[in-house]
């Protein structure tokens, strides 16, 4: 399935022909280029590599800088591979929204969640803590509580939840509705939230 690289820009609404209020998450994707197209016999495996975000010549390794030239273009920041597009690609060849998504479709959207840092059971697994601040609960109302048996096993098994660092996993939300493609601005809105900071990268996948 053909894939989109784009960053987030942040959040707004629009509104539907019915007069419904629509939250919408702005991506700012594109123009991406055609990288590298690998190829069964080549490769073992069939994919279509897109790059985006321009990158200094100066900050690309000298192996990175060749991989580039022999596609003709200028170093790019954020690498990804595809299944494929609907219509044949070559090399070093522009994709705009346009080739690939229509309003009204369905997308997946692939980012990294925001990091949080270590964070306790309250915030990480929405534990609700003791409710009642009396009956001798001095310091114990964002605690966890009890984490295992007595003497047998003698040991926490793995899997409790526990407090730990919190964000930073690469999540995928899937069948997000794609309300308004603008190809001028490089923008595609999609309705509902998806992973990520303004400003983090993340893959638009049919």
């Amino acid at each position: 399935m053909p894939g989109f690289i784009g960053k987030k820009v942040g959040m707004t609404s629009v509104y539907s022909a019915a007069g419904k209020n629509i939250p919408c998450t702005v991506i700012e994707a594109g123009p991406c280029v055609v990288t590298q197209i690998k190829t069964t016999e080549k490769d073992g495996y069939q994919a279509v590599q897109i790059a985006f975000g321009d990158k200094k010549e100066k900050n690309t390794s000298k192996p990175m800088q060749g991989h580039f030239k022999k596609a003709g273009v200028t170093p790019k920041r954020f690498i990804f591979e595809v299944d494929g597009f609907d219509t044949e690609v070559k090399l070093g060849d522009v994709i705009t929204l346009s080739d690939i998504f229509t309003e009204g479709e369905n997308v997946d959207v692939i980012g990294t969640t925001k990091g949080k840092g270590f964070q306790g059971v309250v915030k990480r697994h929405g534990f609700a803590g003791v409710g009642e601040s009396t009956h001798g609960q001095h310091n114990r109302l964002r605690a966890p509580g009890s984490l295992g048996a007595s003497s047998d096993p003698s040991r926490v098994f793995p899997g409790m939840r526990m407090a730990g660092r919190t964000g930073g996993d690469r999540r995928t939300v899937q069948n997000l509705e794609v309300v308004k493609v603008l190809p001028e601005e490089n923008l595609i809105l999609i309705k509902g939230a998806v992973p990520g900071f303004n400003g983090a990268t993340v893959l638009i996948v049919k």
